[in-house]
């Protein structure tokens, strides 16, 4: 997921960290000044969905503006397994799936 935090604060005209953390405190939303830093800083590992919500009062956005799907290329299973079939003989007969 590509973290969008930054972007959708410039769109408000929000510039630093302390700005981003006066928005939030005007919706409710009190994180700790050293959260609100690291949200804005890093991309995040875990975001409570309940944050999240607030965030994009706070943001005016949706939470599609905040978080991006990006394309990850997972390895195939076969990858790096050779050309060895995939089953069992002894079983009854029946067609081998290889990779």
């Amino acid at each position: 997921m590509k973290w969008n935090l930054r972007r959708v604060a410039a769109r408000q005209g929000i510039w630093r960290s302390d700005q981003l953390h006066a928005a939030f405190a005007g919706v409710g939303f009190n994180p700790s000044p050293s959260k609100v830093a690291a949200l804005w800083s890093n991309r995040p590992i875990t975001v409570r969905l309940d944050d999240l919500d607030q965030m994009c009062a706070a943001l005016d956005c949706t939470v599609n503006d905040l978080l991006e799907a990006e394309t990850v290329r997972w390895p195939s299973m076969c990858e790096g397994a050779g050309a060895e079939p995939v089953g069992d003989n002894a079983g009854p007969a029946g067609a081998i799936r290889s990779c």
